[in-house]
């Protein structure tokens, strides 16, 4: 499942479109608009329905559909010359004719609120090359898919109920799929260099946004960015384009399950030697984990508690060893590995073969061999049989395998059967990208590109800077190692911005993965923190 953050793609190196389809992947939709001889037709789905949310019934009308995008320097003129002459090649400025996406969305309008002063909140998954579906269906939409907390789910039927999580009691909502995905196509000249990148990624979600606001009339709308996992990166991006390019303040953007800089993910880190602050960043969710599993040679009763004792040692005495590298003295390596030990339970042997650096797939790999068992990666909760007993690497994710066909199932269900969307056409949940382009210009457009794995991290520092009123809120599980929870408070506290805008970010953890909705409790609680920061931010003193 690529649904939030496939890093090792990085290592080994989303409708009112009219978008042209294989014959296998659509059949004409009734009420279809008039569209050029080239496209296929447009059409929009709307419906109702009412979701109860902390006792009170919210009546909802739900629109899905497609928008029309186009690459960076694309000229709207050309767009209009193109309608005015039926028949002749649409084409953009950069000369690359044809590239165009249709980027397919899921929006929810409470339909006893004014407009102007309801917020929005704009939602993305991440992959890359990963559809909305997850948080659509498992966390903030009217019906919720029902998996279990951290086992795998029985083959369907499945449950889908409804979701008194939703946040359509704090703000709208707009689930966005990544071009490519869901129902959304792309087409035309160098169609995967111009949409799948991490620039260019950024720029057809500014132009989803900007078109939407237009559409439906919301630019005057509390407005807020919601990311999970590479949607993050997105986020960091996109929070920024719309401010500086579009002057287009948000009032917010909330993150999940954070990564803004590649050097700091734990997968695979081996491959980029010297760089030891992978490892530091891990060590706290490697101890949750062993903590989570019983695999700790003493058990501490409070988790938060030991997790902060973890945190001091990693930032410490950890670093300043992995930092002397062949000139750690023994006494000290061996202090070190005592100290392994006893946070994460693999054995002191093992870690004295790994020089002390463990990476992610190592430690889900080990950390329950005694068993021929595999520690999940997404949610370090689940664990499943060993693909390879002898293999040095986890070869699969348990927890992804454990929910993903409940999700899938179910969705396609239910655009279908409720949202009246989706008839005779393929839903791509999720796409596979080979060669994702993670060059990134923090300067936009016009400024060259880094050759090194991508950090947004100057372009979320850049919103803040430009936008001091903007506030960011990250929120993270304990037991997430694809993004593990302290890096992502390390990236914000070294966010490149004065001090005083660090008042702007807060923090929320829960004992739950990378889809930390995906345990109820959690999902309880992550919801009322993000109802309660937009009530906070949403720059309104009445009822809504």
């Amino acid at each position: 499942m690529k649904t939030r953050l496939s890093l090792l793609l990085s290592a080994s190196l989303l409708c009112l479109g009219q978008m042209p389809a294989r014959a296998d992947d659509r059949a004409d939709a009734p009420h279809a608009v008039h569209a050029p001889a080239h496209a296929a037709p447009a059409v929009e789905r709307t419906s109702s329905g009412t979701v109860t949310i902390g006792g009170k019934t919210i009546a909802y009308q739900a629109v899905a559909g497609t928008l029309l995008v186009h690459p960076q320097k694309w000229d709207d003129s050309d767009d209009i010359v193109h309608q005015e002459t039926p028949g002749s090649d649409v084409h953009t400025t950069d000369g690359n004719p044809d590239a165009t996406a249709s980027m397919f969305y899921v929006a929810y309008f409470r339909k006893d609120a004014r407009p102007e002063s309801r917020p929005i909140t704009f939602v993305s998954n991440g992959g890359p090359g990963s559809s909305s579906v997850w948080l659509h269906m498992g966390a903030f939409g009217p019906r919720r898919v029902v998996t279990a907390d951290d086992t795998h789910t029985p083959a369907s039927p499945y449950r889908l109920i409804d979701n008194p999580q939703s946040l359509l009691d704090a703000t709208d909502l707009v689930f966005i799929d990544a071009p490519g995905t869901g129902f959304g196509r792309i087409t035309g000249k160098d169609k995967e260099k111009q949409f799948w990148g991490v620039d260019e990624d950024a720029q057809a979600f500014t132009s989803f946004v900007t078109q939407f606001l237009a559409k439906f009339g919301r630019y005057n709308s509390p407005k807020y960015l919601f990311g999970e996992s590479y949607g993050t990166m997105r986020s960091a991006v996109l929070i920024n384009d719309p401010q500086n390019q579009e002057n287009i303040d948000f009032n917010g953007v909330i993150l999940l399950s954070q990564i803004l800089s590649y050097d700091n993910s734990v997968d695979q880190p081996t491959l980029n030697p010297g760089e030891d602050e992978p490892f530091v960043l891990a060590l706290p969710t490697y101890a949750a984990t062993a903590w989570y599993h019983h695999k700790l040679p003493q058990q501490p009763a409070d988790l938060k508690a030991f997790l902060a004792e973890v945190e001091h040692f990693a930032s410490t005495d950890y670093l300043v060893a992995l930092q002397q590298g062949a000139a750690l003295p023994q006494a000290e390596r061996a202090r070190i590995i005592d100290r392994l030990h006893a946070y994460t339970g693999l054995p002191a042997d093992y870690i004295r073969r790994a020089d002390l650096r463990i990476d992610g797939g190592e430690f889900s790999k080990t950390l329950q061999s005694d068993s021929d068992t595999t520690t999940g990666r997404l949610d370090t909760r689940f664990s499943g049989p060993s693909l390879d007993p002898l293999s040095q690497e986890a070869g699969y994710d348990p927890q992804s395998t454990s929910i993903s066909s409940a999700y899938v199932s179910l969705f396609n269900d239910y655009v279908r059967k409720v949202l009246n969307y989706g008839d005779g056409l393929a839903y791509r949940a999720e796409i596979a990208i080979p060669h994702w382009d993670f060059h990134h210009a923090p300067g936009g457009p016009d400024t060259p590109a880094s050759d090194g794995p991508a950090n947004v991290m100057p372009d979320l520092a850049q919103a803040l800077k430009t936008n001091p009123t903007l506030k960011i809120m990250l929120n993270a599980g304990y037991f997430d190692l694809a993004t593990p929870y302290y890096e992502g408070i390390y990236e914000m506290q070294h966010l490149p911005v004065p001090a005083a805008l660090q008042k702007n970010i807060e923090f929320q953890q829960y004992q739950s993965g990378h889809m930390v909705y995906a345990n109820v409790p959690s999902l309880t609680q992550l919801h009322d923190n993000i109802a309660d920061f937009i009530r906070r931010t949403d720059n309104q003193a009445g009822p809504q």
